[in-house]
């Protein structure tokens, strides 16, 4: 017997018919001895159309009621799954995210799980009770219902199976299982079997849409193993072929006990059009000058990703170049607009035509050359790199939006990526 805790996307949610489907395999899981606790989205599309009603209420809407609204996809759902289930003879309740209470702090729109009482929850699991829990949503200190940002969900899952200490946390999507690349973009692109944390840790955060960010990095420092998973697939199948998601132990002993699989250097290739280029010029090239440009964005929660400071003009003045998410570009524009005297730039030059194309693998660690031969590659095929970003499993570049599908193509084939095609 293990326990499991199951989570459902919004297109695995969208409807009846495939709630239905859901509750089939939640109830196989359930026949088969485990204890589960299920965490659930909205129904696909049901946010947006929350989010559309709360701005046309008001553009400047209060945080703290949009969440109140925006929640209510979430609490829909859980409650269709739990009578679903009870109407398959699954011992079945929902439990909404003050109940239990899921506790969270900062702010509302974006707030962050702190702690999860869990002892309800555990006695219900162990009692053999399916225990259903909207996901994206928890409760600030003030009593006040809170949500996660969106694609907050899988980060309750994680949340909730670290607070119960599940064996593993199944996140079910619409794809069955974590790539080398888009399959979209590449059609031999392999599914991996295998991945770190680390390395599921920057393809999330580098345009990969397969998990949220946060729930990664909260995965890793839990230790929670995460498999993913298709809720498409016959609901009643014993084998999982999705992708675990585990620390890089873990994986370090399977490739040490199967002799014939030799770790692969580059894992995956992510893409992320929603990045847009900002260029400051002319700033004084003097102790601080850069603090004033990036302090006030900081300030207002924008995150700042690749960044270039040039060497300095005879004058003492240094251009800095930086990307900021698409999103943001006008706020932040109007921020650096609004501080011009201070920072004492010239000019601000703006681009949102751009792309970030990622290469990662922990293999990086041991082998060099993965940069070069990226920029290789791409100078080949006359793509032209405007930005580099590095980690120790990653190397990003920041190139034009229209190039973006042939980088990924050319890349993943540069790396040995492509799977082989079947014998005619």
């Amino acid at each position: 017997m293990a326990r499991i805790v199951m989570k459902f996307g919004g297109t695995s949610m969208a409807g009846m018919d495939r709630i239905r489907n859901v509750a089939a395999r939640v109830k196989h899981v359930v026949d088969q001895g485990n204890e589960v606790a299920v965490v659930v989205s909205a129904m696909a599309g049901e946010t947006n159309r929350l989010v559309a009603f709360c701005e046309d209420a008001s553009p400047l809407y209060d945080p703290a009621e949009y969440d109140v609204v925006v929640a209510a996809g979430e609490q829909i759902t859980s409650g269709l799954l739990a009578m679903t289930l009870k109407a398959m003879g699954v011992n079945a309740r929902s439990w909404l995210g003050w109940q239990l209470p899921i506790k969270t702090l900062e702010a509302h729109a974006k707030a962050r799980v702190e702690s999860i009482e869990t002892d309800a929850l555990d006695a219900a699991m162990k009692s053999g009770q399916v225990a259903v829990i909207p996901g994206f949503q928890g409760m600030m200190a003030d009593g006040r219902i809170a949500t996660l940002g969106r694609g907050g969900s899988d980060t309750s899952a994680v949340a909730v199976a670290a607070a119960v200490k599940a064996d593993r946390c199944d996140i079910y999507t619409d794809v069955d299982g974590v790539y080398t690349t888009d399959p979209r973009i590449v059609a031999r692109a392999k599914k991996l079997d295998m991945v770190t944390y680390e390395e599921m840790l920057e393809l999330a955060s580098v345009g990969s849409k397969v998990l949220q960010t946060r729930s990664v990095a909260l995965a890793m420092k839990e230790k929670v193993r995460v498999q993913v998973l298709s809720s498409f697939d016959d609901p009643t199948q014993d084998e999982l072929p999705g992708t675990l998601i585990v620390s890089e132990e873990e994986t370090e002993a399977k490739l040490s006990k199967d002799s014939n699989v030799e770790r692969q250097l580059i894992t995956g290739i992510a893409h992320d059009k929603n990045e847009a280029k900002i260029i400051v010029t002319r700033v004084p090239d003097k102790p601080g000058a850069i603090a004033s440009v990036f302090g006030p964005l900081a300030e207002a929660s924008i995150n700042v990703d690749m960044i270039i400071q040039n060497v300095g003009h005879e004058a003492a003045e240094t251009d800095v170049t930086f990307t900021v998410p698409g999103a943001d570009l006008a706020r932040s524009l109007d921020i650096l607009a609004s501080r011009k005297d201070a920072i004492g730039y010239t000019n601000l030059i703006s681009d949102s035509k751009v792309a970030k194309i990622s290469v990662v693998g922990v293999g990086m660690k041991s082998h060099a050359g993965v940069a070069a031969d990226m920029f290789k590659t791409l100078g080949e095929r006359g793509i032209n790199i405007q930005a580099v970003a590095t980690s120790e499993i990653k190397v990003s570049v920041l190139i034009h939006e229209d190039e973006t599908e042939l980088a990924v193509r050319v890349l993943h084939t540069a790396y040995g990526l492509d799977a082989e095609q079947p014998a005619a």
